[in-house]
């Protein structure tokens, strides 16, 4: 016989650790997605502190040889700019680059000092490493404007940049020209130019500038570029490809027409290694700020939402049973 009397009742269903552990991830995950799209992506767009890179333009053209007392022309010209990060002075608002520039003939060329190039100059720039402003600071050399040098800001927009021109000592408005490719990549392309103007004076033989009386004079140094052109990666605003068109010259004091050409090239650009390699960071830049402000978010929300509703459905699950196996006891 099958004992008679009321059944004991149903003790309180515990949730399955499944059920928990699948609900648990599931949220944290649903939090994290936002975090990287709202905060940690907009921290990844920072000009970095620790950088140590070389970038080498190579073109044609004509410089004063003092050696010959003349301009020579059609000569092989080399510009190298070599960037070290002072990690020591930067901080997490700030970065500071330490630039030293040379330009060379196939003669100093091979020289290891920078004082044996043809010209060689050195400044200390300091930028925001949010907005790549300057920021006028730590001994910041020389003290310069714009929104542009080094590199551009982090997602480049379709229109006029001002571009730092140390030789002019002065902005330059670069116009957006639309995109092109630099070894297969796609960049924001600008360009733009400077007229010829006055940037100092030079003491000079009177001779070299044309003024007969002799003597010393303090000729004018003027500078105009044929021409700049700057290739942009979008997201991380590194330059892909640079271009310049330098020109130096000599005027007599209050003369109108340049005397003696001290550096003039029609264009000195990026040499393939030197893109090559600015293409790659620029593209290693440009994924990983994908892969956390895009990617990451994305595929964290969708597998937030779905481990989430597997674990509440394996919840709502795990409450019913007690109660179903009840009435099925009940009823036999």
């Amino acid at each position: 016989m099958r004992p008679t009397g009321h059944p004991s009742p149903d003790r309180p269903s515990r949730p399955s650790p499944l059920s928990l552990v699948l609900l648990g991830i599931g949220v944290f995950l649903l939090t994290l997605a936002p975090l990287l799209a709202w905060y940690v992506q907009p921290n990844a767009k920072r000009t970095p502190i620790d950088i140590d890179a070389t970038t080498v333009f190579t073109g044609t053209g004509s410089y004063f040889d003092q050696g010959e007392v003349e301009t020579v022309d059609g000569q092989a010209l080399t510009i190298t700019r070599k960037v070290r990060g002072d990690v020591e002075d930067s901080t997490d608002d700030r970065s500071i680059w330490e630039v030293s520039t040379t330009v060379d003939t196939k003669d100093s060329l091979p020289a290891e000092d920078p004082r044996d190039a043809l010209q060689w100059s050195t400044e200390r720039w300091v930028t925001d490493r949010k907005t790549n402003r300057p920021l006028h600071c730590c001994e910041e050399s020389p003290v310069f404007d714009g929104e542009a040098y080094l590199k551009f800001p982090f997602d480049v927009e379709k229109r006029s940049y001002r571009w730092w021109d140390n030789t002019l000592g002065g902005t330059v408005p670069l116009q957006f020209k639309g995109t092109k490719k630099i070894q297969g990549y796609e960049g924001y392309r600008f360009t733009g130019s400077v007229d010829p103007v006055r940037t100092g004076t030079r003491q000079v033989p009177g001779t070299l500038v044309g003024v007969k009386a002799g003597g010393q004079v303090l000729a004018e140094e003027w500078y105009s570029n044929h021409g700049i052109e700057l290739v942009v990666d979008r997201a991380t605003g590194r330059i892909i490809y640079a271009a310049i068109g330098p020109k130096k010259t000599l005027r007599a004091p209050g003369g109108t027409k340049d005397e003696v050409v001290l550096l003039d090239s029609q264009k000195i650009g990026f040499d393939t290694k030197t893109q090559k390699t600015q293409v790659k960071l620029a593209k290693e830049g440009s994924d990983q700020l994908k892969t956390v402000g895009q990617t990451a978010p994305a595929l964290a929300g969708l597998t937030g939402l779905l481990l989430a509703a597997a674990g509440v459905v394996l919840l709502v699950r795990g409450r019913k049973t007690p109660e179903t196996a009840s009435g099925e006891h009940s009823g036999e």
